[in-house]
């Protein structure tokens, strides 16, 4: 049985891969435990299948910005912009253009 809340999110995310939440309780804990390039991963994922959820553009945006992706960055928050335009999704959208502007 899984014991730390990696483990119990990683176990999570195998019974259902395509759970955007759970995948994203899981790079956010990657993240919170200094493994971006775990975050990243499981930010990529969402981001494929399941195009449409906006937190993984602005935190997967973050991450790559703290592993000094800056340009790879910028295109994940421009994708974030778009979705969130799409999605009617106003917040969102101000603060991923924010971080965005930020980057220029």
């Amino acid at each position: 049985m899984p014991s730390t809340r990696l483990e119990i999110l990683k176990s999570m995310v195998e019974l259902k891969p395509t759970d955007a939440f759970t995948r994203y309780g899981l790079a956010m804990e990657y993240r919170n435990t200094g493994d971006l390039e775990g975050a990243m991963t499981e930010f990529r994922a969402i981001m494929e299948n399941n195009p449409d959820y906006s937190p993984a553009y602005f935190h997967g945006g973050q991450t790559l910005e703290r592993m000094g992706q800056v340009e790879e960055a910028r295109e994940v928050y421009r994708k974030g912009v778009e979705v969130t335009v799409k999605i009617g999704n106003e917040h969102a959208r101000s603060e991923m253009q924010g971080a965005l502007d930020m980057l220029d």
